[in-house]
């Protein structure tokens, strides 16, 4: 038996090792990445004395049901339980006004379940948010996470709490985000509730219950990452999934041969063919869509759908700055500043604490729909940057002993009302084709667990296909 993973990200590596646990040594497994390495956007690299990751920084450690999340499961299954680290502190802020303020408590996804509890970082319109006689949600029913706390919150709400940290996951606006695909649990409270408050305090307190369950042996850390970078658990799994890895050759074509499939793949002046009896298909949606509209064009379309947003991080490593004791920041955008986020790593891990006082900082700059930012230098944004970074934290930071840019081109999925339906229909009209899967960040959430869980639905789905 031959299979195919098209895409190495976590999610084409986490079904390339759910295939191999499955049908053993004796299944062809190979993996095509495009680009010359392995991981996606889990990417750890040297920097000055040590190492910075250079995308994704840590993974959930609990699913929202309290049990172990897919990346926990999957870090202890190739061996690297022992090197899981949390953080020394989750305490963030909210820069606001010029100033620096709490993240409030008690929000979800920044929507609050008391929104009078707000001080000092939103005055919302505690008249809006009436009960009209019926649940907030008609059943299917998705809209933008912005368009239903303007409507029952106003203005302020949205802007300065919701919209920032929304953006601190998705680098998008809460005006264009699904509401049923980035805070579900907020969308299953409001096809019941009849205000939004009181959508968030149910939302909470069936979290809250799941948490107690999966506690049960105590308190748990809500994060966690790899000591020694998150490219230890690329190679992990790779090397515990035993595929062929083919580097630097993008998969042109996909098409039906016989029972299986055939793959052009290689250089346009010198492509060369596989056939195989499965596929899973682990990329970004372009490419995704592109090679599906040779199989099935509706689905195609469907996938082609989903936009994304490109993000610099601009890396540094300061000499000894006064720094507030925070694991990072938010910077909403009504505020005018391109730094939308920082994480101050040598405070919120322990392990990368340096003992000469060096402090490693991460900004991030690029907002959806807001690119004008990320069409300067690599110099020119760590000068904005650290120019920003001494504003917002009202101190001057002092020159960077080492610094670069990162740069993600259309990284980040943009998941737009109704993503869960074109996704349940891009499954649906595969459902023709049972030996081919989609999986990854554009099917089903970002963030490793999400990534993982999607690439292992896609190998399970295959298994149950093949046999």
């Amino acid at each position: 038996m031959e299979i195919a993973v098209i895409g190495g990200g976590i999610a084409g590596l986490a079904a390339a090792l759910r295939l191999r646990e499955r049908l053993g040594p004796r299944a062809g497994i190979t993996i095509f990445e495009q680009s010359a390495r392995l991981g996606g956007k889990l990417r750890t690299d040297a920097f000055g004395e040590g190492y910075l990751e250079a995308g994704a920084e840590s993974f959930l450690m609990r699913d929202p049901d309290g049990s172990p999340s897919p990346a926990a499961e999957l870090v202890r299954r190739v061996g690297l339980g022992d090197a899981i680290r949390h953080p020394a502190t989750s305490q963030a802020a909210l820069a606001v006004d010029n100033a620096l303020r709490p993240i409030p408590r008690g929000t979800l996804m920044g929507v609050p379940a008391d929104p009078a509890s707000l001080d000092g970082v939103a005055r919302p319109d505690l008249d809006r948010d009436r009960d009209l006689g019926g649940p907030l949600l008609a059943p299917d029913e998705d809209m933008a996470v912005g368009a239903l706390v303007r409507a029952r919150f106003g203005d302020e709400v949205v802007d300065r709490l919701v919209d920032p940290l929304l953006g601190g996951v998705y680098a998008g606006r809460a005006d264009d985000l699904s509401l049923a695909t980035t805070v579900p649990a907020l969308a299953r409270a409001a096809r019941v509730e009849s205000t939004l408050a009181a959508a968030v305090r149910a939302a909470m307190a069936a979290g809250a219950r799941s948490a107690a369950r999966g506690a049960a042996g105590g308190a748990r850390p809500v994060f966690g990452t790899i000591d020694g970078g998150l490219s230890r658990l690329v190679a992990a799994v790779a090397e515990a999934a035993g595929a062929r890895v083919r580097l630097g050759l993008p998969v042109r074509s996909l098409s039906r041969a016989g029972g299986g499939w055939r793959l052009v793949v290689g250089s346009t002046r010198d492509p060369s063919t596989v056939d195989v009896d499965a596929v899973v298909l682990a990329v970004p949606a372009r490419p995704a869509a592109r090679l599906l509209s040779e199989v099935d064009r509706a689905a195609a379309e469907q996938v082609g759908v989903l936009d994304y947003a490109s993000v610099a991080l601009v890396r540094m490593a300061v000499p000894e700055p006064a720094l507030p004791a925070l694991s990072g920041l938010l910077v909403p955008a009504v505020e005018g500043y391109a730094v939308k986020a920082l994480t101050i790593f040598s405070t919120k891990w322990d392990h990368l604490r340096r003992a000469d006082g060096v402090a490693l900082l991460r900004a991030s700059v690029g907002r959806y729909g807001d690119t004008a930012v990320l069409q300067r230098t690599d110099s020119e944004l760590i000068t904005l940057a650290r120019d920003e970074l001494g504003r917002l934290l009202d101190t001057v930071l002092p020159e960077p002993v080492t610094a670069d840019v990162v740069r993600w081109g259309g990284g980040l999925p943009q998941y737009q009302p109704g993503h869960l339906g074109r996704v349940a229909a891009v499954r649906a009209a595969l459902a023709a084709h049972p030996t081919l899967a989609v999986a990854g960040a554009a099917y089903d959430g970002v963030g490793i667990p999400a990534c993982v869980r999607s690439g292992e639905a896609a190998a399970e789905h295959l298994l149950d296909s093949l046999a």
